[in-house]
């Protein structure tokens, strides 16, 4: 089933929100100065148009907490990236900054996307952990619903099995304590990587 996307706009002073793409390019095709974009939730795209529908604007109010992402779409590989609400880099508190690319990410050669979202949410956990801190949001699906708790198939490599139980135990130990691993859509996560296009 095809996610529900919904189209906000602005043109001069006219505003508006459609819940899809055709009725939204209609309105703002051929008309100078449109600004568009689209959210998984209205109350993304509302608060972009609150925002006044800046597109150097990449999240809005997030949730205090821990985010974490991974992205192939750079061209250098994996890339990991793990920040707090405001989209600030908490890398550098486990890495030397020689170690992170000019964008302050934790480079995983030869890894997959999958592995590098796993790799994240480790680094998220370990990081809130130490921290104090009782949210961790993420948006992949996979890593916060199976891979996170142990649920993995048996025929992917050894390493990846190997960290998806180290996960597993630094989860454990955090949700004890009162943590949340929650999800979130990619166009709400600060720590998005911006290699998607939406």
């Amino acid at each position: 089933m095809k996610k529900q996307k919904f189209y906000a706009y602005l043109i001069g002073k006219e505003k508006g929100i459609t819940d899809n793409w055709p009725e939204c390019q209609s309105i703002v095709s051929g008309r100078h100065g449109a600004k568009y974009k689209s959210f998984e939730s209205q109350d993304e795209a509302e608060r972009w148009l609150d925002a006044g529908a800046d597109y150097s604007i990449k999240h809005l109010a997030a949730e205090k907490g821990v985010y974490f992402d991974a992205g192939t779409g750079g061209g250098n590989g994996t890339e990991i990236n793990v920040t707090d609400e405001n989209g600030k880099s908490l890398l550098k508190n486990i890495f030397p900054a020689k170690k992170l690319n000019a964008k302050g990410h934790f480079p995983l050669k030869e890894k997959t996307n999958n592995f590098g979202e796993l790799s994240a949410c480790k680094f998220a956990l370990e990081i809130s952990i130490k921290e104090g801190n009782k949210k961790i949001f993420g948006d992949s699906k996979l890593i916060l619903d199976y891979w996170s708790k142990g649920f993995i198939k048996k025929n992917l490599p050894q390493e990846t099995i190997d960290l998806a139980n180290e996960v597993k135990k630094l989860r454990y130990e955090y949700e004890k304590n009162g943590g949340q691993l929650i999800h979130i859509s990619g166009g709400s996560n600060p720590a998005d990587l911006g290699f998607h296009k939406g």
